[in-house]
């Protein structure tokens, strides 16, 4: 007698044959614009080679879902390194490096042209078209080690030494094994979704649908500013030789830590001091700083480190927040579930900001607004006057904003764009993301300081994800400066936390699966203390005892 189980898939019931793969019911199911990638059986992640034994409820997921598209961007690099060894030899390899323009910056061993990148493309296709299974490997660590050292792989041999488990998972395409720390599309021909673009001498960016861009690839705008950020933290990286998590764990257990913490507390210092500096060699002519960055980019103490510097150059700033100068809570407007849009730039009394600095600038006495939040209207209680050496620093989501100020002079404007841009890698084919660094600094934060729980940061931080991709990064060009607030040593300080907040998550959890992917990738780190940190580090702001506090 042949068993079955009932699988439910957005309300419909299917009688199956029990034992069937998460492929075979993606078959049966067949819905949406993109192939299946992943499934989500009962609240739990699984890739589609597991097998369904009991009733289930499941959700298929593809590229436009965050965990879709993760799997997409894996089972991409994989198909790359495997089209580049297969042109250019097994000593041919590609380091991916960071996020840019809704792609990401690889760079190759080689030299790349134009047309070699065209090629790569083709070979990519040629891999994707062939529908080669990608399958998962279970071997013994060891043993993994070794093979990553017989094929030259040293970065993964040295990460899995920090890997206590007895057995790993890799993963086979053709004659390449790889580890990877995402889930795996089952085949090649299921990430057929991508274009690449030259960039310089051995870099590319690998492009794809997003989740916010999600019915197209985007087409390239280059962002120069960006990109030199990324590339000098990267070159330092590489001068101290900490390139990746396993480069930072060899000072850490070598005793060096401390060391290496005040040597990059002094080099962020500087890099800020520097554009103190450049603010007061154009005082002449800049009356206002404009301050923006995506959420835990550090803003307040980077604000309020900025404006001492800035008076040790003889100048005094008073500093306003955007946030006061939102609208009457009953002039709100709303999002598209009815809730009230504090995100938006219309949720700001633009009218009443713009008039009020142009005022401030012209010399005049202003009585600016303090906005309760409580009872949702602006209260008037503190008179404002600039004298000779005063220069207004703005804090605000919308700072960066063409459309904020317009009735002031571009010339006297200094706009910062402060982000946590992180600038080592888990290995030469898995970046970190910078916005995992910014939410593993949140949800410390939050807890810390607001009781949040991780679920209820893990909540919101959709939201806050798209306010950014909205209000803040179409903006960044705009920007004189840009701050990056990231510390290189900061994730295994991150890491004891966060550890204990993340394992709270209950196991009927729906972001139980996202705790447990940060707590898989924290593993990586070994922890850092923070006796060694600075009161006035960014990173006090999120773990407590800083001197801004």
């Amino acid at each position: 007698m042949i068993e079955t189980i009932e699988v439910t898939i957005k309300g419909k019931k299917y009688e199956l044959t029990k034992g069937i793969t998460l492929e075979e019911v993606a078959n049966v199911a067949k819905e949406g614009k993109y192939p299946i990638l992943l499934a989500r059986v009962n609240n739990r992640l699984k890739e589609l080679t597991a097998t369904l034994t009991e009733n289930a409820e499941v959700e298929f997921l593809d590229l436009t879902t965050r965990e879709g598209n993760r799997c997409h961007i894996s089972g991409l690099t994989y198909i790359l390194l495997c089209a580049i060894k297969k042109l250019y030899g097994r000593k041919a390899n590609i380091l991916v490096q960071h996020s840019l323009d809704k792609g990401i910056y690889i760079e190759t061993n080689f030299k790349i042209t134009k047309e070699k990148v065209e090629t790569i493309k083709e070979a990519m296709e040629s891999i994707i078209n062939a529908d080669m299974p990608i399958t998962k490997v279970t071997i013994d660590r060891i043993e993994a080690m070794n093979y990553f050292e017989n094929i030259g792989d040293h970065t993964k041999a040295s990460i899995l030494k920090y890997n206590t488990n007895t057995y790993i998972n890799l993963y086979r395409l053709g004659n390449h094994y790889n580890y990877f720390y995402n889930y795996m599309p089952i085949s090649t021909e299921r990430v057929k979704d991508f274009d690449l673009t030259f960039i310089k001498d051995n870099g590319f960016l690998l492009r794809f649908p997003t989740v916010y861009i999600n019915d197209k690839i985007k087409d390239y705008e280059p962002h120069p500013n960006m990109f030199e950020v990324f590339k000098e933290y990267r070159d330092w990286a590489k001068t101290m030789k900490i390139e990746n998590s396993a480069e930072l764990n060899e000072v850490v257990s070598s005793g060096k830590i401390n060391d290496l913490i005040k040597i990059d507390e002094n080099l962020q210092s500087n890099r800020l001091l520097n554009i103190a500096r450049e603010i007061n060699d154009k005082k002449n002519k800049v009356k206002v700083v404009l301050l923006a960055g995506p959420s835990s980019s550090g803003k307040t103490t980077t604000s309020k480190k900025l404006c001492m510097y800035l008076k040790s150059f003889g100048l005094n700033p008073k500093v306003l927040g955007m946030d006061d100068y939102f609208l009457e809570r009953n002039q709100t407007p709303k999002d598209k579930d009815g809730n009230y849009d504090f995100e938006c730039l219309e949720a700001l009394d633009l009218d009443l900001f713009d008039k009020q600095i142009a005022a401030l600038l012209n010399g005049e006495t202003v009585k600016v607004p303090t906005y309760n939040f409580y009872i949702g209207k602006k209260e008037y209680k503190q008179e404002m006057i600039l004298e000779k050496n005063d220069i207004l620093v703005i804090e605000g989501i919308h700072a960066l904003d063409n459309k904020v100020l317009t009735n002031i002079e571009r010339n006297k404007k200094y706009k910062i764009y402060i982000s946590a841009l992180t600038e080592i890698n888990m290995d030469d084919h898995n970046r970190i993301s910078t916005t995992d660094n910014r939410l593993l600094r949140r949800i410390i934060r939050d807890n810390r300081t607001r009781g949040h729980s991780v679920e209820a940061t893990l909540a919101m931080w959709k939201s806050v994800r798209e306010g950014e991709e909205k209000y803040i990064f179409p903006y960044q060009d705009e920007a004189d400066a840009t701050f990056n607030s990231a510390l290189i040593y900061e994730l295994g300080v991150l890491k004891t936390y966060v550890e204990p907040l993340l394992f709270s998550v209950p196991a009927d959890s729906e972001y139980y699966e996202e705790a447990i992917r940060l707590l898989d990738f924290l593993r990586l780190f070994l922890p850092i203390p923070s006796d060694a940190i600075p009161e006035d580090s960014i990173i006090r702001e999120f773990i407590g005892g800083s001197y801004f506090e």
